[in-house]
């Protein structure tokens, strides 16, 4: 059954058209502005046929993504991918090694609950934008921005469109 949803899974350009994209891209820089961390979001409509024979999960492919696409790479080591794998239907958090032990698991178990919830309600933008909203705010209760605070954009906002 799941070759079957990757085989005819719809690509990620026509489930977030540039429109959606944009607003998007604006609600990860309007939560920046409230916190220290950063925030990335990366969509992939399926897995390659190889990825596919191995097994590899939703969860191994997003850790992948957050190594690909250099979330890890922040002075502070306080990136966050949300992924989301459309013919898994799953969502995945990974969050960086600085924020280990300040934000539980628990918590970004929650949010992607929430955005499941969301999802099957029917409005994926909506369910992008609200779990974009949580993780930052997760991120300014545990980081917040400092007063007067500017600080280089070190991931890009705008959403990535894998594969």
């Amino acid at each position: 059954m799941r070759w079957l949803r990757h085989l005819f899974s719809p690509s990620a350009h026509a489930r977030f058209p540039a429109p959606s994209l944009d607003r998007i891209a604006c609600a990860i820089a309007d939560g920046e502005r409230r916190h220290a961390g950063q925030v990335m979001f990366a969509v992939e409509s399926d897995l390659p046929l190889a990825e596919l024979w191995r097994g590899v999960s939703p969860r191994e492919r997003a850790e992948h993504a957050f190594a690909v696409l250099r979330t890890w790479d922040t002075q502070a080591n306080n990136g966050v991918l949300l992924y989301l794998l459309l013919a898994d239907h799953a969502v995945e958090i990974v969050a960086d090694r600085g924020l280990h032990g300040r934000i539980e698991p628990a918590r970004w178990r929650q949010v992607c609950e929430d955005f499941g919830r969301r999802r099957r309600e029917g409005d994926l933008e909506a369910a992008v934008l609200a779990a974009v909203a949580e993780i930052s705010a997760l991120l300014a209760e545990h980081f917040p921005a400092g007063p007067g605070e500017v600080r280089d954009n070190e991931l890009p906002d705008r959403p990535q469109l894998l594969g």
